[in-house]
């Protein structure tokens, strides 16, 4: 059967574990990591860098606030900002390195037109400043009020669609302007529009590299939005502005947002009544006369594959002007979607916490396909297929290591599409290799690592299967042979070689599971290249220059940030050894010895779990490092670490994410942690378990749709440690469990106490 993402509403089944007032989409707090503010957060990377706007699970739309164009601002929103410069219909979570979309920037406006946001003092322009006290987002919802003008400002979404509510004061000059150059991190490049009927309009807006975007062009981030755009009030007094852009000026960020480029766009030439205009810097308006209170709305399918793809998402999603419906319609998605998880004991702040977590899981890998199975593949071409939903957005190195481990429980569709998303632009782009940060089809090559052969290794490993895995195999072989730990082929660098190490493991198990028996010992053997930097007179890793010699030991040893590791120093990336943790502690010096330096490192680490050299819960090199005491036969500190890192690392509020949300990977990690459950080594299909944050939590197994309930008697703040565990009924001494035994539903049961029963789970 054909799989349509059409906006029908089903029926909601929610995992009832006790009775409850609110529903989980009613926990979801989308200002919670909402700051990019490197102040706030002590290191540069910035905060949780989350969009509070309206979005739908897994949708190819989100309708968000917009307080900054430029800098490191991937998210396009940062709370403590206190100008709003419109709304935009896409938006990326938790990125930084420029970032990217932010496309159609809507914005109510009255009195005279400015075409410029008026980031500088001395051109006037149309952002506004606006109210915190009335600001509100919910899952599917968010309004504010834009005091300068005077306006109530609702967005809600539709899964390819949105829907925009502006309450008008009085003004005889009251107006809606769209500024079409408008990009996250840069600027379209080039625009189109043109008016169809007396409420419609429609057009598209290039994003190629050089208008900046993702890594400032860097990421090679090339894509076209297509819009089609309905006024609930008719077109009469409109028009276009247009600024000639010099043939060779600069369009990546730090041109787009400096005086010199914004003087030259308040230079641009109104156009009035045009029916069709295409240029370098467009944007257009509609004005008309308003009464005291006076609603109107906008809203617009958007598609990265046509303008006709645009209009179909419109009129099938949002065919009348009712706000309220889309705005229900949309948490009805949310609910259905959270409803996967359910938790019950806890306080209120840690529901808010869980379920807020839970929703920022679902926001990415996003759809890219119109509703009728459209889409833009790497060549540059639309392309149609029933078989999956083309998706993108796959902030690979970050999201192998939870949020993908996640989804192959609750949502085990969504794996396969983006397996077969990767493995299909590895084949239409000619490159025949897979891309480690996807965006729209691009290439970026941003962090190191294969991530997407442990994601394929990983499900496949789960029986998610719905992808050609030979092709995906030929492909996967190709990307290690492309980069990995190829002998004598380049520096040996920390980061490289042990997450390299992890793929080609990976690899090697693909080979066994799919017949190509050549390759398993090939590839397990380059698994084992960590052993080769690691320095026994230094008792660490340590880096290799290309002719097999040591490179320098830095003063600060371990602890040197950025000392041939990727966003994390010796110390942090050292332990990511996770198909062989075993081989890893014995040339540590035992396991002893290990754990002793495993508990220093946590000992270490600043109770709020900032930004740090030690444990640093802020960025993903340490992410699987509390669940090695399992592997080593100390689970209970195991349990101790993860119960701290949940309660202290994850807050509300819009601090309450102490690192980059990274598209999923920060809160997925809290969310299997809070359930008491997350994989060492994905690849492998062992979870470890521990003690859960909640008293129950319930979770429905996306390829059998069976529950698996976890219960901890006793648990509280003080009582963190298993002191015994039942399965089904019966005694169960394990510190671990299978996928396998999680999609055939049941129970495990603990009951928890204050001391460390050190004989439970060895």
């Amino acid at each position: 059967m054909k799989r349509f993402a059409l906006f029908a509403i089903a029926s909601i089944c929610t995992v009832h574990i006790s009775a409850q007032t609110k529903t989980p989409a009613d926990y979801v707090d989308p200002f919670i990591g909402g700051s990019t503010s490197a102040a706030k957060a002590g290191v540069l990377h910035g905060l949780g860098k989350t969009f509070p706007g309206a979005a739908t699970p897994f949708g190819l739309v989100q309708v968000s606030p917009n307080t900054i164009t430029g800098g490191d601002n991937g998210p396009g929103y940062s709370y403590e900002m206190e100008y709003m410069e419109g709304f935009a219909f896409t938006q990326m979570s938790g990125i930084g390195w420029y970032g990217d979309l932010g496309n159609l920037l809507t914005t109510p406006t009255t009195g005279p037109l400015h075409v410029v946001a008026g980031r500088h003092k001395q051109l006037p322009g149309y952002r506004s400043k606006y109210s915190k006290d009335d600001e509100v987002a919910k899952a599917g919802y968010y309004a504010a009020t834009l005091t300068d003008y005077k306006i109530r400002a609702e967005v809600t979404a539709a899964p390819h669609s949105g829907i925009m509510k502006f309450t008008f004061p009085q003004n005889k000059q009251s107006r809606i302007q769209l500024d079409l150059a408008r990009r996250v991190g840069g600027t379209s490049t080039e625009q189109y529009i043109q008016v169809v009927d007396d409420h419609t309009i429609q057009g598209w807006m290039k994003c190629p590299p050089e208008g900046g975007g993702w890594g400032d062009g860097a990421g090679k981030a090339n894509y076209t939005v297509y819009f089609y755009a309905q006024f609930s009030k008719p077109l009469k007094n409109y028009g276009v502005w247009s600024a000639d852009i010099p043939n060779g000026m600069s369009r990546k960020s730090e041109s787009v947002t400096s005086l010199k480029y914004d003087s030259l766009i308040a230079k641009a030439v109104i156009i009035p009544n045009i029916k069709q205009q295409q240029g370098k810097h467009l944007g257009f308006y509609t004005e008309f006369a308003t009464g005291d209170k006076e609603v109107v709305m906008m809203k617009s399918g958007i598609s990265f594959s046509s303008m006709a793809g645009a209009k179909l998402n419109l009129t099938t999603e949002i065919p009348a002007w009712d706000f309220n419906k889309t705005r229900a319609q949309a948490k009805a998605l949310w609910n259905k979607s959270l409803s996967a998880m359910s938790v019950a004991g806890g306080t209120e702040d840690q529901k808010t916490v869980f379920y807020t977590a839970l929703y920022h899981t679902m926001i990415d890998p996003r759809a890219t396909s119109d509703v009728d199975g459209t889409y833009m593949g790497a060549d540059m071409k639309p392309h149609h297929t029933g078989k999956f939903i083309k998706r993108s957005v796959f902030s690979g190195w970050d999201v192998f290591r939870s949020q993908f481990p996640l989804q192959t429980i609750i949502n085990p569709t969504i794996v396969s599409d983006m397996v077969n998303s990767l493995v299909e632009i590895a084949d239409q782009s000619g490159e025949h290799y897979l891309e480690r940060w996807e965006l729209l089809n691009a290439y970026s090559g941003c962090m190191v690592g294969n991530p997407a052969i442990p994601v394929i290794a990983d499900a496949y490993s789960k029986g998610i299967r719905n992808f050609d895995a030979q092709k995906a195999y030929k492909y996967a072989r190709n990307t290690v042979e492309k980069f990995g730990n190829l002998p004598g082929a380049h520096e040996m660098d920390i980061s490289k070689t042990l997450e390299y190490g992890f793929d080609e493991w990976c690899q090697s198990q693909l080979a066994k599971w799919l017949g190509h028996p050549e390759d398993v010992k090939l590839y397990a053997d380059r698994g084992q290249t960590y052993k080769q930097i690691y320095d026994p007179e230094k008792g660490w890793f340590r880096p290799k220059n290309a002719d097999g010699t040591w490179k320098p030991w830095p003063k600060k040893g371990r602890l040197q940030q950025d000392y041939a590791t990727v966003e994390s120093n010796p110390y942090q990336q050292g332990w990511f050894v996770p198909h062989d943790i075993d081989g890893m502690a014995t040339l540590m010096g035992g396991r002893e010895k290990t754990i002793a330096d495993l508990n220093s490192f946590f000992e270490n680490t600043p109770d709020n779990f900032t930004w740090n050299d030690y444990y640093n819960q802020a960025n993903e090199p340490v992410h699987l490092v509390p669940f090695m005491f399992n592997r080593l036969g100390t689970p209970w500190l195991t349990q101790k670490w993860v119960r701290k890192i949940c309660a202290n690392a994850y807050t509300t509020g819009v601090e309450g994410l102490v690192g980059n949300e990274d598209v999923g990977q920060m809160s997925a990690w809290y969310v299997l942690a809070a359930s008491g459950l997350h994989q060492a080594t994905p690849g492998d299909p062992r979870y470890e378990i521990f003690s859960p944050t909640f008293n129950k939590v319930a979770i429905r197994a996306g390829a059998t749709g069976k529950i698996f309930t976890i219960i901890a008697k006793g648990n509280s703040p003080a009582n963190v440690y298993i002191q015994s565990a039942k399965l089904n009924g019966k005694r169960y001494n394990k510190c671990y469990i299978s996928h396998k035994q999680i999609l055939a539903g049941g129970t495990l049961e603990f009951v928890m106490g204050s001391v460390a029963n050190k004989k439970w789970g060895i």
